[in-house]
């Protein structure tokens, strides 16, 4: 597994990591067993980062890495959480105070006392315009609470106004075959200012996995089913904002263009990670067996990719743009 700088904090992450929300929920049922499996077959595979958050599953994704990682000592892994979303997202939520009882909470749940690096999880465009947000976040890093903080964002404006700040270890941002925009500007100028960009939901909720039809179904508590339209959080969370259907014909097409051997899904991560300015691409796994393959990507060369990279533009731009461009 290749790994990468984390911008300018000493560490390096590896190029494929893990994102861990099925570990918490939305995604159905994963058992606490299954869960250790998949970040033990993940380090196993090379993976050197966790992507967490406070509110998945209310700590419990924090709480089984924390527990995981304590039994496995000397682990290499780097633990990216979230926080921002125990309260309304609203901008006199983001206070220095709540920052520190977040923080103090992520703390204990992942069994450290100074988190690796800690992401607003896509908060107000207000709150990351706002100097008083980083004022806070540097003094959690002055007291030792945090070695070094990021933000997650929605939209490339808000990807934009993070990296212009000098503290910001990296920004987190949908990034896939289905939403291509952060490769206009958000890529080039995370890539000048040496900040870290990882991309998340690079798989759009599982349409890039090859395997859903339109008889497909989710279970009842898995955001799938019940945010398509957002009505929970950010559309663009679920399926990427892509409208089901059409991703799943965009998806037929994208297949017909893969080397041989080599899966959709597995295409689309090495195809993410090969573009400059991508730190990490962090998929989900509930499965040792999608842990694996996941991971197997970052083993694909890059060079093997010319004619689904130029499938990938040419679906996008003949089926996607019109609807995905302006939104994010």
């Amino acid at each position: 597994m290749h790994q990468r700088p984390l911008a300018a904090t000493g560490r390096s992450v590896s190029a494929i990591g893990l994102g861990t929300w099925q570990l918490g929920a939305d995604w159905g049922d994963v058992s606490e067993a299954d869960a250790l499996d998949v970040l033990a077959t993940s380090v196993e595979a090379g993976v050197t980062l966790f992507d967490t958050a406070d509110v998945y599953g209310d700590g419990r994704s924090e709480t089984l890495i924390g527990r995981f990682l304590a039994e496995h000592p000397g682990h290499g892994v780097t633990v990216a959480t979230k926080m921002g979303r125990r309260l309304p997202q609203e901008t006199g939520n983001y206070t220095a105070e709540n920052f520190r009882a977040w923080t103090d909470r992520s703390r204990r749940n992942l069994r450290v006392d100074t988190l690796d690096l800690v992401q607003l999880h896509c908060p107000p465009s207000a709150v990351i315009d706002a100097d008083e947000t980083y004022d806070a976040l540097d003094a959690l890093v002055a007291d030792g609470v945090i070695a070094a903080y990021g933000v997650s964002v929605e939209t490339c404006a808000q990807a934009l106004s993070a990296i212009l700040r000098p503290g910001v270890t990296n920004v987190q941002i949908i990034f896939n075959p289905f939403r291509l925009k952060p490769l206009d500007e958000v890529l080039p100028a995370a890539a000048a200012a040496g900040v870290a960009v990882f991309a998340r939901v690079p798989l759009a909720s599982g349409l890039l996995s090859g395997r859903y039809t339109t008889s497909t179904s989710f279970a009842g508590d898995d955001h799938r089913s019940y945010n398509r339209n957002g009505e929970a959080f950010d559309r663009g969370e679920t399926f990427s904002g892509v409208d089901y259907k059409t991703g799943l014909v965009a998806a037929e097409e994208l297949g017909a263009a893969l080397p041989d051997g080599v899966s959709l899904p597995a295409a689309s991560l090495a195809w993410i990670s090969s573009q400059t300015g991508v730190t990490s691409v962090i998929p989900g796994a509930r499965t040792t067996a999608q842990a694996t393959s996941n991971a197997a990507a970052g083993l694909i060369d890059a060079a093997a990719l010319d004619t689904f990279a130029a499938a990938v533009v040419d679906v996008y731009d003949r089926r996607l743009r019109a609807d995905i461009h302006p939104q994010w």
